[in-house]
């Protein structure tokens, strides 16, 4: 090794606990020669196994396969989680230029015309092979990724499509520092009681704290974190600054300039375009649900027209309610998307006297985290032990050794709750380590990202604690995998089908049980009452169809502007989703849950590209899956979970997904149950 490389961190072994990267390390200039040498690394890799002298089998060409590119793994796990969750000007300037070679490199592998052939060998003569299960499915997922990536194309379409690639990682990249530009330099500074009015203390110490981090004084200061925008929503008394927030927040990437995203999104809906006809299929979204448990646009819809349908007639009930308490309140004028979580406060008071105000102090996200923690050892058998000690990329940033009932590792899972401007929006799950067993065992560190408003202490909503634990949940499919293979590891499913884990263990939220034991009011330490449990469980489903039609509106877009057969002819993209809104009767002042301009599942990657509907496909699956639970009389009952731990947790992609579910409910999935805990079920759909 050179005297660079024995300069960079990311040439070494880290020695570390868990192998944890060594952060304070690492600088940007270090992952561009890293990434060099990995890319090189694995293209030598792939040449050893394309040019063996023995007849490919499973274990000389599959698995080999599945062995190669370690070290580019580990280098793109650090360089990613570290973008996303505490990024600068300088790694960002690395992220643009990394994202081309990054994709031609996926190319070239996946277009290796000698090691595609001995893929192909045995992808033909598999029937004949003995393999187990979980290899048989590796065989497969490895030859569907290699021909969905190319490599079945004659040369010159090859070559195109390595073109289009590399410009689309390009473009989405910028997307996504985009949105990350526009959320990290706007804010809304209060000054004076008069702009506070109607802020609860748990907001006011939360944009205490956030003037505080943007230099903006001794004042108060309202972000477009998640966490402190719709509180902001929710609270403020002054509609003027209500609906300042409101279009900021709606408005995020569309803004004229070198940060407008607009001119991004049409050029990457014509190159997915461009990639599906290259493959044959007349739109994106065509060539997408061939890997998805849709299997086309056609299942998407039905799915999908049939909660909207549900959803809107419901909705105009809320409204109904919105506005008989406005009236109420000696208020009047048409009710706009930046008063209807306002007024949905008030009605969530008067009806069900249910206040967020009365409920946060009992959701201090010390004990929701620990709630989560007692929750996966009922059921799962795990512990979670603080490792202070460990240096991690922020200081903010908590790692916890996690060991099974007998003592043996399971993993690392590291906590990263708060918002700060050096981080992306949203919550999400990722990993520095994926576990597997082929070529050594290596055990998951696995991360969990919030954007909670930082308070002292930091109280949750009841929406915050659930996506705590849908990202816990994330964590845990991480966490518990148990397979051989680096490829089928863990979350490496169907992206419809990902969400399952996730979505159900958000059920355990709203287990009086769970409740009773740590939800303790941060001052008192007195349990929640069983009134006020009683309480959120009534209000549970007042403003669900709210959030449906939200969420159904803009996953009808998203499949409205992939779907498109030529989205060359579309010259304004926003005009076009509030077409396709107008035409779907989105109902007034409800709005979407994201607008085209800063929607990055679809456009920070294509990983939920023609694939936002998923959260609702999985949803299914999740309500009906809880329901065995429920049957069972016992939401941590033993044998329940664990057939859930063994055929949903722990099987990674070794399993085809409804096979998987069927496995673990002995049935396929039911809509009803999803229907009913939405309260759709009734009224039918006109």
């Amino acid at each position: 090794m050179n005297s660079s490389h024995d300069a960079n961190p990311l040439f070494s072994d880290w020695q570390g606990p868990w192998g944890v990267p060594p952060f304070e390390r690492v600088q940007p200039a270090h992952f561009e020669p890293a990434f060099e040498a990995a890319m090189q690394a694995q293209r030598e890799e792939l040449d050893a196994i394309a040019a063996g002298s023995q007849a490919p089998d499973f274990d000389n060409t599959v698995a080999a396969f599945d062995r190669s590119g370690r070290f580019l793994f580990r280098v793109q796990a650090l360089f990613h989680n570290l973008c996303a969750s505490e990024t600068s000007p300088e790694l960002q300037a690395v992220q643009r230029r990394m994202a081309g070679p990054l994709a031609a490199h996926e190319s070239a592998v996946y277009m290796h015309a000698g090691l595609f052939r001995r893929v192909q060998a045995l992808h033909e003569q598999r029937a004949r092979l003995a393999l187990s299960p979980e290899q048989l499915r590796l065989l497969e997922r490895v030859h569907l990724d290699f021909v969905r990536a190319g490599a079945l194309l004659a040369p010159d379409a090859q070559r195109r499509y390595k073109e289009v690639m590399q410009e689309l990682a390009q473009l989405t990249t910028a997307f996504g520092q985009n949105v990350l530009h526009d959320e990290s330099s706007w804010q809304l500074v209060l000054r004076g009681e008069e702009e506070l009015a109607g802020l609860p203390g748990f907001l006011r110490a939360a944009a205490k704290e956030a003037a505080a981090q943007r230099g903006a004084g001794e004042g108060h200061a309202i972000t477009l974190s998640r966490s402190m925008i719709l509180p902001f929503l929710t609270f403020s008394e002054r509609r003027d600054l209500r609906e300042q927030a409101w279009r900021a927040w709606a408005a995020r990437g569309e803004h004229a300039g070198e940060h407008d995203n607009r001119p991004l999104i049409a050029r990457i809906l014509v190159l997915r375009q461009e990639q599906a006809r290259l493959h044959g299929y007349a739109s994106f979204a065509d060539y997408a649900l061939v890997d998805r448990m849709a299997g086309e646009p056609a299942a998407v819809y039905r799915l999908l027209d049939d909660v909207w349908a549900r959803a809107k007639t419901v909705v105009e009930k809320e409204r109904a309610a919105l506005e008989a308490a406005q009236s109420a309140a000696g208020a009047s004028g048409r009710i706009e998307a930046w008063d209807w979580r306002y007024w949905a406060e008030k009605v969530r008071q008067r009806d069900y006297a249910v206040d967020d105000a009365e409920v946060k102090p009992y959701f201090a996200l010390d004990a929701m985290v620990q709630a989560a923690f007692d929750c996966a050892q009922r059921l799962f058998g795990i512990r979670f032990t603080p490792r202070a000690d460990l240096r991690l990329y922020h200081p903010d940033v908590k790692a916890y050794e996690v060991h099974d009932a007998q003592g043996v590792p399971v993993g690392l899972f590291v906590h990263d709750n708060f918002a700060r401007p050096s981080k992306r929006s949203g919550a999400w799950m990722s990993s520095f380590a994926v576990q597997s067993r082929n070529g050594g065992v290596t055990t998951p560190v696995i991360v969990n990202n919030n954007n909670f408003a930082k308070g002292e202490p930091t109280l949750l909503s009841f929406d915050d604690v659930r996506t705590l634990f849908h990202e816990f949940g994330h964590g845990l499919h991480g966490l518990l995998s148990d397979v051989t293979y680096q490829q089928l590891s863990g979350t490496s499913v169907l992206r419809d089908y990902v969400e399952l884990p996730s979505q159900l263990f958000e059920h355990w939220t709203s287990e009086p049980e769970v409740l009773r034991r740590h939800a303790r009011h941060v001052e008192t330490g007195a349990s929640i009452p069983d009134a006020l449990i009683q309480k959120l469980q009534a209000a549970r489903r007042f403003g669900q169809a709210y959030d449906t039609v939200r969420y159904c509106a803009s996953a009808l877009v998203d499949m409205a502007a992939h779907g498109h057969p030529d989205p060359a002819a579309i010259g304004d993209w926003t005009a076009f989703e509030a077409q396709v809104l107008r035409e779907r009767g989105l109902p007034h002042a409800t709005g979407v849950m994201h607008r085209l301009t800063h929607f990055q599942h679809l456009f920070s990657s294509d990983s939920y590209a023609a694939g936002y509907y998923v959260y609702l496909w999985a949803e299914v699956l999740d309500a009906d899956a809880y329901g065995a639970f429920v049957e069972a009389g016992d939401p941590f009952d033993a044998a329940v979970a664990q057939r859930l731990k063994r055929c949903i947790y722990a099987a990674g992609n070794s399993l085809e997904p409804g096979l998987a579910f069927q496995s673990f409910r002995g049935r396929p999935p039911k809509i009803e149950p999803l229907l009913a805990k939405k309260g759709l079920l009734q009224p039918e759909p006109a």
